[in-house]
């Protein structure tokens, strides 16, 4: 069952790359994320026992993100039939093999208790998406791209340095040398102080600059704004997670080594300056994909601080993981239907978006209310989760932080979004032959669905889940 979730996008990609016709390519890139979607079901269900050696188990924490990533990369395949459509001038050969590649890569990360195997899978899924970026093939594309895979290849690298030095720890312990989680946790008393502290800082900053947390996001807007917008909704709601993920694994390590308070302090400090960086460069922002990005910093940055603060913020973070996931997904795939009919990004030239995109400026603007964690949407049960367990543990001044970035994150999107979708559509906008389609709107409504879903009602199957996966991650 494990090498089902890898093995069969694999094949999947070496069929969508022997397939001439690029008509036929995402129908087949629907098709094995829809099968990986089923079998990802199946294992949450009948969930299989730990392969032999212990390299691959799929726990709670691993099931959650696998969840998340699953429904994204099938909902991004069908809505990827109704945009392609829209770009036959360039081959979609690559971007079809790549979203397959990375979810075979992602599908390992979420499964692997091996840090080495989860870095490879990793820096795979890094690889996978950069031919993705370049998607648009002009000067700008080609900049994101390149500096995407420069800052997350030295991100990934200086994690690699954090393996070795935990590694160099079992070696100094006289233990028996191991890079399992479950190995590594059953020896931490042992471990050198020393270079546990080393390791834990250079994989937070390899992990973070993954993930995006600032100073180290400086990769985010160049990439999202210049991506497609499938592309977007992967990178900020799919690899966003796998690399949370593996900051997590490293948090469940922290707490057998003791060495937790350092590893939460450092989680705090910089998940609350990427909110605030997200909240300065917000305001005003002219490209609404870029904004998107900014978006994306800061809730990763809210994630972080979740995780920092500890105790029920856990499951808020856990959830939080999820509500955002899935409303990027609405955010981005909306942005990319109102880019093509507009043909820009910038907010100068594209207003009265709901006049010419009824059901896209609709999305936008939903998707927009819900990622503010506005109710009665899920990302509203999540962050009330987290600020109210900051107050509750007499954190004020993180929890004072936290609102202040907020609503000034609000009042930024709002100044963005709102002249966007409401209004006129301006005389010297230029027409275009793109017109919202089921392909292209049905998919984002299903996340937006989604994410009313969860905002109103948790089915308990997956709340039982989320404290499974919280238990992990508590101090005992």
């Amino acid at each position: 069952m494990f090498a089902a979730l890898i093995i069969l996008p694999l094949i999947g990609s070496a069929v969508t790359w022997l397939i001439p016709y690029d008509r036929l390519r995402p129908k087949v890139l629907a098709f094995f994320a829809c099968v990986h979607f089923g079998i990802t079901l199946r294992m949450l269900i009948y969930t299989p026992s730990e392969s032999p050696g212990g390299w691959f188990h799929l726990d709670a924490l691993g099931k959650i993100v696998l969840l998340s990533t699953s429904i994204l990369f099938m909902t991004c395949a069908f809505y990827s039939i109704g945009y392609l459509f829209y770009r036959r001038e360039r081959s979609n050969r690559l971007l079809c093999v790549g979203v397959l590649v990375c979810l075979a890569a992602a599908s390992m990360v979420t499964i692997t208790h091996h840090l080495g195997l989860m870095w490879v899978a990793l820096e795979t899924t890094t690889i996978s998406m950069a031919p993705l970026i370049y998607f648009n093939r002009n000067a700008r594309s080609i900049e994101a791209t390149w500096k995407y895979l420069l800052i997350c290849s030295v991100g990934v690298a200086l994690a690699l340095i954090g393996i070795y030095f935990l590694a160099y720890a079992t070696i100094v312990a006289k233990v028996e040398p191991s890079l399992l989680l479950d190995d590594l946790m059953r020896d931490a008393g042992k471990l050198s102080s020393g270079w546990v502290h080393a390791a834990f800082v250079f994989l937070l900053v390899g992990f973070g600059t993954k993930m995006g947390l600032a100073p180290l996001h400086t990769w985010k807007p160049d990439a999202y704004g210049e991506a497609p917008g499938l592309v977007g909704a992967l990178l900020s709601g799919g690899l966003v997670n796998l690399a949370f993920l593996a900051l997590m694994r490293i948090y469940q390590l922290s707490l057998a080594t003791k060495e937790i308070i350092f590893f939460q302090n450092a989680l705090i400090v910089m998940g609350l300056f990427s909110m605030v960086v997200a909240a300065i460069f917000m305001a005003k922002q002219a490209d609404f994909k870029r904004m998107l990005a900014y978006s994306s910093v800061e809730h990763v940055g809210i994630m972080a601080v979740a995780i920092g603060i500890g105790g029920r913020a856990i499951l808020g973070a856990l959830f939080h993981l999820l509500a955002n996931s899935l409303t990027k997904g609405v955010l981005f795939l909306a942005s990319g239907n109102i880019h093509r009919s507009y043909n820009s990004k910038n907010t100068d030239h594209v207003r009265g978006a709901l006049r010419r995109l009824p059901w896209s400026g609709g999305l936008f603007l939903a998707g927009f209310i819900a990622i503010t964690g506005s109710p009665p949407f899920a990302p509203f049960i999540s962050e009330f989760t987290i600020i109210s367990s900051a107050f509750i543990q007499g954190r004020m001044l993180i929890g004072a932080i936290f609102l202040i970035s907020l609503m000034i994150i609000f009042i930024g999107m709002a100044l963005t979004v709102l002249p966007m979708v409401m209004g006129e559509v301006p005389p010297e906008s230029e027409a275009t032959s793109y017109s919202d389609t089921v392909w292209t709107v049905g998919p984002p409504l299903f996340l937006l669905l989604l994410v009313f879903i969860l905002g109103v009602w948790i089915p308990a199957p997956l709340m039982a889940l989320l404290r499974d996966a919280s238990a992990l991650l508590e101090v005992h």
